[in-house]
C-alpha cells in the first residue's frame, strides 16, 4: 500500500443568489409601509376653542396675557404694532421683566407659514417665556 490515494470529486461552488433574499426584502418593506401609522402632520399643539372655554376661565387680568398675532407674512404683530425678531424678543424680555408668569398667546394666521410660527415660538422661548398658547381658529359651519 505504497500511495493510497483518494481524490474524491469535487463538488462545484453552489452560488448564492441574491435575488430571492431581496424579493423577500421588499416585501417586508412594503408591508411595513402599508402597515405602519404616520405622524399627524399638525403637530404643534393648539387649543380648540370647545376645550378653552371649559378648561379655563377667561382671564381677569389682562396685563399677563401677551396676546400676538402672526400674519400672512410671518410678522408678528403685538396691539397693531409689527415687529421683527430682535424687537419680539426686546418687548417680551421688557415683559417678562415685570410679570415673569406673563402668558404669550399666537394666534397664526391660517396663510402663515409653519417656519413662521416656529421662529416666534423660538425667540419667545429665547426671551424666557414659559407659559406660550398656540390657538388656532377654525371655520365655523
Amino acid at each position: 500500500m505504497a500511495g493510497l490515494n483518494l481524490n474524491r470529486p469535487t463538488s462545484p461552488r453552489v452560488l448564492i443568489s441574491l435575488v430571492p433574499m431581496i424579493d423577500v426584502l421588499l416585501i417586508l418593506l412594503v408591508f411595513f409601509m402599508v402597515t405602519s401609522t404616520y405622524l399627524d402632520l399638525d403637530m404643534i399643539p393648539a387649543v380648540q376653542q370647545q376645550e378653552e372655554a371649559e378648561t379655563t376661565a377667561p382671564p381677569t387680568d389682562v396685563a399677563g396675557v401677551v396676546m400676538m398675532r402672526l400674519g400672512s407674512d410671518g410678522v408678528p404683530v403685538i396691539r397693531g404694532q409689527a415687529m421683527s425678531q430682535p424687537e419680539l424678543n426686546d418687548y417680551l424680555q421688557l415683559t417678562l421683566a415685570d410679570e415673569p408668569l406673563t402668558q404669550v398667546v399666537v394666534l397664526p394666521s391660517a396663510a402663515a407659514t409653519t417656519q413662521a410660527l416656529i421662529s416666534v415660538m423660538d425667540t419667545a422661548t429665547r426671551a424666557g417665556v414659559v407659559r406660550l398658547r398656540v390657538i388656532r381658529l377654525e371655520a365655523r359651519p
